[in-house]
């Protein structure tokens, strides 16, 4: 590494709370001793990010108190500083963050809901693209619907947890829209997050149907994603679930796979 390079991250480091010797001994004091000079500028940023992080997570933010959600947000800042400049992209490891987080363990399910609003901020910021016209599809030979491979709108995102977390982060908006009492545990959900008419939003999905646009969203062919489904129920019907992607406008676009199936 280039020795700017070195006193780059060293400087990285010194504002995130570590070592400022080095950097502290090349920038001049001016009435102000140089290390005080990196405090006031690691406060700047710690606190810019902080606030960034809050925009993004604020039911997590309300669960868990603002106080307690600057402190893990400062541990979370000096562990995974930024590596773009855009403070929108910032924070997509906050989740898993949370779940080792120590301080956090008495409350399992917050990871989960971290990970919800995370789709629902990948969501909003999604790239617009339009839906898949149904004639396009009409147009595929029976024996190529198998093999097709079909891309979902850039906004969806498919989460299932063992918590029910739409229903902690509904009771835990501003204006909840649901009752206060929520039951830890009374279910799992499997969710499907996207945006829809300008506004990211939620909605629950039936197993199958979860396990079915999960797999496409992979990049799994038809053939695949239904096996999928009907693991999870026996009695699923693809032809009804196409119906409901092709209504729900979910579809940009599809491609016919060239891969052989192993036997």
């Amino acid at each position: 590494m280039s020795a700017l390079g070195e006193l780059q991250l060293a400087i990285r480091d010194a504002v995130l709370g570590g070592d400022a010797a080095r950097p502290a001994a090349l920038i001049m004091g001016d009435g102000l001793v140089p290390e005080a000079r990196l405090q006031i500028y690691g406060h700047h940023i710690r606190s810019t990010l902080t606030a960034a992080l809050e925009v993004t997570y604020p039911t997590v933010c309300r669960l868990v108190d603002r106080r307690f959600f600057a402190y893990a947000a400062d541990q979370f800042i000096r562990a995974h500083p930024p590596s773009g400049p855009c403070l929108h992209e910032y924070g997509d490891r906050f989740a898993d963050f949370l779940a080792e987080f120590p301080a956090c363990r008495e409350q399992r399910y917050l990871a989960d809901v971290a990970r919800l609003e995370w789709a629902l901020h990948e969501a909003a910021h999604a790239e617009e693209m339009p839906a898949l016209e149904a004639s396009r599809l009409a147009r595929v030979t029976a024996d190529d619907v198998p093999r097709l491979v079909l891309t979902l709108d850039p906004s969806v995102s498919l989460l299932a947890s063992t918590w029910p977390i739409d229903r902690i982060w509904h009771v835990n908006q501003p204006e909840p829209i649901a009752d206060e009492d929520v039951d830890l545990g009374s279910r799992g959900v499997h969710l499907e997050i996207r945006r829809r008419d300008g506004i990211a939003s939620m909605r629950a999905l039936d197993p199958a149907v979860y396990r079915l646009r999960e797999a496409l969203a992979l990049g799994r062919t038809l053939e695949d994603a239904a096996e999928a489904a009907l693991a999870v129920d026996g009695a699923f019907d693809l032809t009804r679930a196409l119906h409901e992607l092709i209504e729900d406008r979910i579809l940009v676009d599809f491609r016919v796979s060239n891969e052989q199936r192993s036997a």
